[in-house]
């Protein structure tokens, strides 16, 4: 286990949002305890599937790209430098609308678990 990783080394995988992620954080793989720290990437076009965390409060921040943020009954614009919180049980997901990849970090506590993700 190590507390220090390079986006480079860190292999990426869908979750059931069907977004690419890159667990940069993840106390599964690298020793840290109650959060997990993870890079998700929108392809031009694509929305994830509508979704809900049971358990952990996720944090959204958006690093490249632009998008359509649907967040409970809410819906609204995202770009570089937003920052969103989601509180576990709301409903989520988001639309890339830009012509490039959107990238965010998204931050969970407690940690992103396939079991806390339940598809609506």
């Amino acid at each position: 286990m190590t507390n220090r990783t390079h986006c480079s080394d860190i292999y990426s995988y869908r979750t059931k949002d069907d977004s690419e992620i890159r667990e940069l954080m993840h106390p599964r793989y690298h020793g840290n305890q109650n959060q997990s720290l993870a890079e998700a990437i929108i392809k031009p076009g694509q929305t994830t599937h509508r979704h809900h965390h049971k358990l952990s409060e996720e944090l959204y921040h958006i690093t490249q790209g632009q998008g359509m943020m649907f967040l409970g009954d809410e819906k609204f614009e995202v770009s570089v430098g937003d920052t969103l919180c989601i509180k576990p049980g709301t409903p989520h997901n988001i639309k890339n609308t830009g012509t490039t990849p959107l990238h965010i970090l998204c931050m969970c506590s407690p940690p992103y678990s396939h079991e806390d993700t339940e598809l609506i």
